[in-house]
């Protein structure tokens, strides 16, 4: 067992960065924060291999953030949704957003200033 595993549960951003690991997770989250979605309707908008969704998707619903649901239909109908603690998490995806287009906006400025 190394260090960071023995702070996860006890440190908050031990804790965030183990169950926020997987490289989609935020995204897949994203798209989840207005509402349940498909399957292959993550995979469209995420543009993302559905062996990786499967496995993001598991680790998520591991982790408590998300349900999967089930629906007795032939074809069977699966909808995943964010739980009541990964609700919690859509004030981040908020500030993760505003973050994400300020540095996009820093980065314009950047780049304007170095070729102009």
């Amino acid at each position: 067992m190394n260090r960071r595993d023995d702070k996860f549960g006890k440190c908050p951003y031990v804790t965030s960065q183990k169950i926020l690991s997987g490289k989609w997770a935020i995204l897949i989250l994203h798209e989840l924060e207005d509402g349940p979605r498909r399957f292959n309707e993550l995979q469209h908008q995420i543009d993302i291999t559905q062996a990786t969704l499967s496995t993001q998707l598991k680790s998520l619903e591991q982790n408590g953030l998300i349900s999967r649901t089930v629906y007795p239909e032939v074809p069977p109908r699966v909808e995943y949704a964010m739980t009541g603690i990964g609700l919690k998490f859509k004030p981040v995806l908020q500030s993760i957003e505003e973050w994400g287009n300020e540095y996009i906006e820093y980065l314009h400025i950047r780049n304007k200033d170095r070729s102009g």
